[in-house]
């Protein structure tokens, strides 16, 4: 069997191919144009299997993809590719619309094409899986959690560019019958994640002694889900999954921001004892616009129909995260030496109040 992996030099993306590599028999294909938060770094431990390969390339790239869909003859198409940072969508929208809506209608053309012209056995047998967030949803007040039924109400430019790419995946299964299956997750958090998310910018800014941002007062609750659990609820689904279903995917891992602050914070201390506290590094910062109160995710259904849920605890799998984080450095200093450095991003529109 053969598997494209849109997107997977990402953080999400990476976890899947090393996934994919180490517990399954799949030839896996890395399609990725190397945005600012690709990082082949994350592949080094599966870059010389040779059921590995990586192709740079542009999903924009209608040409590209149907050449790519030509040469490689996949079975399964696993679209994570996309541009995922709501504050970097309050400061260039466009890079999300480009990626997450046009992109994703041009893979869905191709793949269109391409399924097509299979015979009817390998037509039969063919996924498009495409890969989304809980945030199309909008937010949760104090009590309920997302449904595979709850409407669609995204706050932010990020996720009305995923609420656009879902529903342009369903109108090719209904309108053309491509074979799809939608997930939508919850947050993820563990190793390789890009410096710029909650835990990660946490983490490294607590090693370095610098101030550890907290948007408002922290109250905002995510749910929490440990990459690789992510990884294999993917695996889970595109292997069986329904045709033209959607699978709500999360951590049952609900907590305010503040309170992973601190826990991080914790494990800091502990493992790299300091004369301060990184409690004291916790700074209060002018809130996100738009910023949802509350994400919550009913998992029961993909438990009760492919059998999965989680199986790390939020407290193991941020201990594995910290303890990652600290024994590589390097990995995180090449990012922050060039890449990213830590500064803050979406103070586009809230300038004037600050």
């Amino acid at each position: 069997m053969i598997v494209v992996v849109t997107g997977g030099a990402g953080f999400i993306g990476s976890a899947l191919v090393r996934m994919l590599i180490n517990e399954t028999s799949v030839n896996v294909v890395n399609v990725d144009k190397l945005t600012y938060a690709g990082n082949l770094a994350s592949l080094a431990v599966v870059e010389g299997d040779p059921r590995y390969r990586f192709v740079r390339a542009d999903i924009c790239d209608g040409q590209a993809m149907t050449e790519l869909f030509r040469v490689m003859e996949p079975d399964v198409v696993m679209h994570l590719a996309a541009e995922s940072h709501v504050d970097r969508s309050i400061d260039g929208p466009s890079d999300f619309i480009e990626t997450n809506i046009v992109g994703t209608y041009t893979l869905l053309e191709v793949a269109r094409a391409y399924w097509s012209s299979l015979p009817p056995q390998k037509q039969e047998a063919f996924r498009f899986h495409h890969i989304s967030t809980d945030e199309v949803y909008g937010s949760l007040g104090d009590i309920g959690s997302f449904t595979e039924t709850t409407p669609y109400a995204p706050s932010s430019p990020y996720s009305a560019s995923k609420a656009s790419s879902d529903h342009l995946v369903r109108a090719w299964h209904h309108t053309f019958g491509l074979p799809v299956v939608i997930t939508n997750c919850s947050n993820n958090y563990g190793p390789y994640q890009f410096p710029e998310k909650l835990i990660p910018l946490t983490i490294l800014n607590g090693l370095e002694s610098k101030p550890l941002p907290v948007y408002g007062q922290g109250t905002n609750v995510r749910d929490w889900l440990y990459v690789d659990d992510h990884a294999r609820a993917l695996w889970t689904v595109v292997s069986r999954g329904e045709i033209g279903e959607t699978y709500n995917i999360g951590g049952e891992a609900e907590l305010r921001n503040i309170d992973v602050v601190r826990q991080i914070c914790d494990l800091l201390d502990e493992c790299v004892p300091h004369a301060i506290s990184k409690h004291e590094l916790v700074t209060f910062v002018a809130d996100r616009p738009g910023h949802d109160a509350r994400y919550a995710m009913d998992i029961s259904k993909i438990k009760r129909e492919l059998g999965w849920e989680p199986r790390e605890s939020f407290e193991a799998a941020l201990r594995k995260t910290v303890h990652w984080y600290i024994e590589n450095t390097r990995w995180w200093e090449d990012i922050r030496n060039g890449r990213y450095a830590g500064k803050r991003l979406g103070l586009q529109n809230i300038a004037a109040t600050v």
